[in-house]
């Protein structure tokens, strides 16, 4: 296996922890991983510092780029970049890709995941939804798109909210096509 080459986007909708999470997973898979560009909104770093009570985005290994770089590798196509992972993603950048304004890096990666028809995940986090949201998720899926919310789940008895967090970081993951050991429904009734 050669490995993927991945993007992920940090917006500032609330839910760092999702971000976090999927970060540490991708350096614990890192013989899978060609490599990672990271791009991270003035909102999402406060909102980091706020839910998360640090600055700890800045001690990942991974290449981070400016918000406004239109000259990072994934602002093309060229650059073959499998996957696009925006997590948490806010209603506003949602609505952006869906209509494809692309006044930023995110914007711009996404629009350009899409073009290749390569794969996007949306790690929307936001509730209630109205109907433009809803609309937005659809036109996005028609692009072929994914809409990944950020809904966990309980079946795996998780103890702490680093747990509960995670089963939505690990759908994530395994969306993104990436071997993962997490837990599985009825895997031990198969």
């Amino acid at each position: 296996m050669i490995g993927k080459k991945i993007v992920i986007a940090v917006t500032g909708a609330s839910g760092a922890i999702y971000a976090k999470l999927l970060l540490d997973k991708l350096q614990q898979l890192d013989t899978q991983i060609a490599g990672v560009g990271v791009v991270m909104s003035d909102n999402a770093r406060q909102v980091w510092q706020l839910e998360l009570g640090n600055e700890d985005y800045k001690n990942y290994p991974f290449k981070f780029y400016d918000k406004n770089d239109f000259m990072a590798p994934f602002a093309s196509g060229s650059a073959q970049f499998d996957t696009m992972v925006v997590v948490p993603c806010s209603m506003g950048t949602l609505g952006r890709i869906a209509t494809g304004i692309s006044n930023d890096l995110t914007t711009r990666a996404a629009d350009v995941i899409l073009k290749e028809r390569r794969k996007l995940i949306l790690v929307a986090r936001d509730t209630p939804l109205n109907l433009i949201h809803i609309r937005n998720m659809e036109t996005i899926t028609l692009a072929g798109g994914i809409i990944c919310p950020a809904v966990p789940s309980f079946y795996s008895k998780p103890n702490t909210v680093e747990d509960v967090a995670m089963t939505v970081v690990n759908r994530v993951i395994d969306l993104m096509g990436l071997e993962n050991d997490s837990y599985r429904w009825n895997k031990d009734n198969n």
